[in-house]
């Protein structure tokens, strides 16, 4: 497994390696002991997976005080990932680190506690999967607007399809709950 350090502090991005022959492929999607000392502190608790079309854009969510951290893949399709660090003091606080995930590359991401996720799909379909490392709260959940200009997010779709929640969500500067940085 490669592992790349983001520009973001924790922001960490994964390249396991993929097994392959005329049959098929193996790939390892997940160890404890070695993702651990690569900096994914876990245990992961909940594993998700949503499936959606083109241009469909999902986020930016996170959830604050009971926060989550997330280890994010696609098993079909290609999306535009995105994590933002929203930690209050943080020194890289409403920057972004944008990949893009897909079956081909294989590449997952790790978003720590403190920063918001989402991301916007590039093929047909994708299936996205990500494990949790805290459980599903909806009464912490936070949702920052995706288009917020303080952030300038280069999303690549030019009319991208979000859920009523997600066009309504304040601006990052208008949320008053946002995590803190413990440096």
């Amino acid at each position: 497994m490669r592992t790349i350090e983001a520009p973001l502090p924790g922001v960490i991005v994964f390249e396991p390696r993929r097994f392959g022959d005329a049959r098929g492929f193996f790939v390892e999607t997940f160890q404890a002991e070695r993702y651990a000392a690569a900096g994914v502190p876990g245990p992961f608790v909940q594993d998700n997976l949503s499936r959606s079309t083109r241009n469909v854009l999902r986020g930016l969510h996170l959830q604050n005080p009971r926060s989550q951290g997330k280890l994010v893949s696609v098993l079909r399709g290609a999306v535009l990932d995105v994590a933002v660090d929203v930690r209050v003091g943080s020194p890289a606080f409403g920057k972004y680190f944008a990949m893009e995930l897909s079956e081909e590359n294989g590449r997952q991401m790790f978003v720590p506690r403190g920063f918001a996720h989402g991301f916007v799909v590039l093929s047909e379909t994708a299936d996205f999967f990500y494990k949790c490392d805290g459980p599903y709260s909806p009464t912490d959940e936070i949702t920052v607007r995706w288009c917020d200009p303080a952030l300038g997010i280069d999303w690549r779709v030019d009319t991208p399809q979000v859920s009523a929640k997600d066009a309504a969500a304040p601006l990052l500067s208008e949320i008053p709950n946002l995590p803190r940085y413990e440096g």
